[in-house]
């Protein structure tokens, strides 16, 4: 049993990274509902072992812990999808489509509103092992490291990965008439994450 101090602890490091969690889950399942039974799930998890975790840095903790309930949940649920092997060089045949973004201002929406879901299709289309590491580098943001600890491989493997999800994923945007993906500088105060 969580003790009061450790409650209230978990509360203030942990919960902020809700959002992140639930999008990992997201994209590792591809599908809202799903993600949110995993992340809740994972946030059961974490805070069961929250007295185990020292340090200040919980998020990529608890993305670990996310991506391994993502894939638990996917073995017992959707088996065929999770593929043993290392390095997945074909597309996976089971795509199904992502959500459909929020809605904003109308005339400029429809044009961004087709981009990003050309764009969720091919990010969805991509081999889970692929997606796992353009989300948690391109969404979350982690360094190639935080990624390495979390997925449990390493940092080369990683690299190896997220470069063969960006050339998928700029192959699949090509075929499907899109301009490819264009490299957008980070902010100068933020340093590149290697």
């Amino acid at each position: 049993m969580i003790d009061e101090a450790e409650l209230r602890r978990f509360e203030r490091l942990a919960l902020p990274h809700l959002d992140a969690a639930y999008n990992l889950a997201r994209w590792l399942t591809r599908n809202d509902d799903d993600a949110q039974d995993v992340a809740q799930e994972a946030m059961l998890r974490a805070l069961r072992y929250f007295g185990a975790f020292r340090g200040d840095n919980v998020r990529p903790w608890l993305l670990q812990i996310v991506r391994n309930t993502c894939w638990d949940w996917l073995r017992e649920n959707r088996p065929a999808e999770v593929t043993q092997l290392e390095d997945l060089d074909e597309g996976w045949a089971g795509r199904l489509e992502p959500s459909a973004p929020a809605a904003d201002e109308p005339h400029v929406a429809a044009a961004r509103r087709d981009e990003r879901n050309g764009l969720n299709r091919a990010l969805a289309a991509l081999p889970v092992h692929y997606r796992e590491v353009l989300v948690l580098r391109e969404l979350e943001d982690l360094s190639y490291r935080q990624i390495a600890a979390i997925t449990e491989v390493p940092v080369g493997t990683v690299m190896s990965r997220l470069a063969r999800a960006r050339s998928q994923l700029r192959q699949d945007l090509l075929r499907e008439g899109r301009s490819p993906l264009r490299a957008v500088p980070r902010a100068a105060n933020e340093s590149a994450k290697p």
